[in-house]
């Protein structure tokens, strides 16, 4: 992905030189992707502790633990698909920042009183879930926020370079959370106890730097609550059909292919501990910081259309072979590529979906994203562990990567604009957000 491209220069026809860290020279972006990365090893630490506990708990049965950790993920997407739209028009209506500080008060509460609950060895399954859809409520309502959040803090040229190092520093902290995960699960006296109070200390470190971004003001009237003001941001998707294609691909190429919640059951299957279970769950991370710190560096994709297919068609025959392999090193190297395939998706997707949208929509179409991308991965566990109980964990993973290629080439066939999309710093700007112009299509076709 482009870091920071300037327009071209008419009279030498050059462009001007690539800037990778052209989103640090701003302020608010620094201390906007110091709260994300506290954010994200919260939650990275949160995931890891509770569905190594959900192992525990089961015995290490692994169709039992399969089915549990399915159900974890199920019991996440329920706020997700439920609450989005609502969630969505508060980030419209509301400060964004106030909003996204009030749900970071819950994402302390949550890990701190489960920890405090697994140092008393008293974190049953009836705690665990219920505090982990507590946690879900607050993340529903705080992801759009922080999403519509973003695009106030710089300026539109610098944006898809702040995605590109958003994805890096996620990438980055998604191989520290569960790395620290599993050393406290494998060593420390109270281990998943200890594991989820650090959580709540870093979700304390993400509302301090949060507290700190600027409040901008809004330039236009908020919308009236209505049906119709709630329901917009599926309207305004659906209408550019660039946009509905990137999130649908997302959607079930995640939701079929995602193997993330059976990772347990694959860790035991291998013959690994904690340790193991952990390196695991770091490795798609480590795959997507190397080409996520590639895109940062080197010049803008001239397709970013087809190179975002041949990623996620890539990203399913990783998940495929991944379920086949019994090597952990194999394993593990396909883990790794998952995540390379999967950062060039996200930060394609990301970049279109925030440069297509105006400032006033930002909040109902992050919260339409985020039912397309967030209830995937819920979902996706869902459906993995379910297919597992029925099936065999190896069947489910074979299964949904296969089934992911069949809808690459669904949205390939279905979605012309996919395949025509060319640089994505060719993308309009926000006051004609409905359809991408003829002739960004037409520059698609350059090579």
């Amino acid at each position: 992905m482009p870091a920071n491209h300037q327009p071209e220069n008419e009279s030498t026809g050059l462009e001007n030189p690539h800037k990778p860290y052209a989103a640090f020279q701003h302020r608010a972006y620094r201390f906007y992707l110091c709260s994300f990365s506290f954010a994200t090893l919260a939650s990275q630490m949160l995931v890891v502790s509770l569905q190594w506990q959900i192992y525990t708990l089961a015995n290490r049965d692994e169709d039992r633990s399969a089915l549990l950790l399915g159900l974890l993920g199920g019991l996440g997407a329920l706020p997700v698909i439920f609450l989005s739209i609502f969630a969505g028009q508060i980030a419209d209506r509301r400060s964004r920042k106030r909003v996204l500080m009030a749900m970071q008060g819950v994402l302390i509460f949550c890990p701190f009183v489960l920890g405090v609950l697994a140092l008393m060895d008293r974190l049953s399954l009836p705690w665990l879930f219920g505090f982990s859809l507590m946690n879900a409520l607050a993340l529903t309502f705080a992801r759009p926020a922080r999403s519509s959040l973003l695009p106030t803090l710089i300026p539109r040229e610098d944006f898809t370079n702040a995605v590109t190092w958003n994805s890096t520093v996620f990438e980055t902290s998604s191989i520290i959370g569960p790395a620290i995960g599993g050393i406290i699960i494998a060593h420390v006296p109270g281990h998943v106890g200890a594991s989820l109070l650090i959580s709540a200390a870093l979700m304390l470190s993400c509302a301090v730097c949060t507290f700190f971004l600027p409040d901008r003001p809004r330039t236009e009237k908020p919308e009236s609550l209505s049906w119709a003001s709630l329901s917009a941001g599926f309207h305004f998707v659906y209408r550019n059909k660039l946009m509905l294609a990137v999130m649908s691909l997302d959607l079930f190429a995640v939701l079929l292919a995602g193997a993330t919640y059976l990772l347990p059951v694959f860790a035991h299957r291998l013959g690994l501990d904690a340790m193991g279970f952990a390196a695991l769950r770091a490795a798609p991370a480590v795959g997507a910081i190397s080409m996520a710190l590639i895109q940062a560096h080197t010049p803008p994709f001239k397709r970013a259309g087809r190179t975002m297919l041949l990623a996620v068609a890539g990203f399913a025959c990783a998940t495929i072979v991944f379920g086949l392999s019994e090597s952990f090193y194999l394993s593990l190297a396909m883990l790794f590529f998952t995540g390379v395939f999967d950062n060039i998706s996200v930060v394609v997707r990301s970049s279109i979906v925030q440069m297509l949208t105006p400032d006033s929509m930002r909040g109902r179409v992050s919260a339409v994203n985020f039912i397309f991308v967030g209830s995937s991965n819920e979902l996706g566990g869902l459906e993995s562990g379910l297919t597992a109980r029925y099936f065999g964990p190896v069947r489910s993973v074979v299964g949904g990567g296969i089934a992911a290629l069949a809808v690459v080439a669904a949205i390939a066939l279905r979605f012309p604009q996919v395949r025509r999309l060319g640089r994505l710093r060719d993308l309009r700007s926000d006051d004609q957000p409905l359809a991408l112009p003829a002739e960004v299509e037409a520059r698609g076709t350059d090579t």
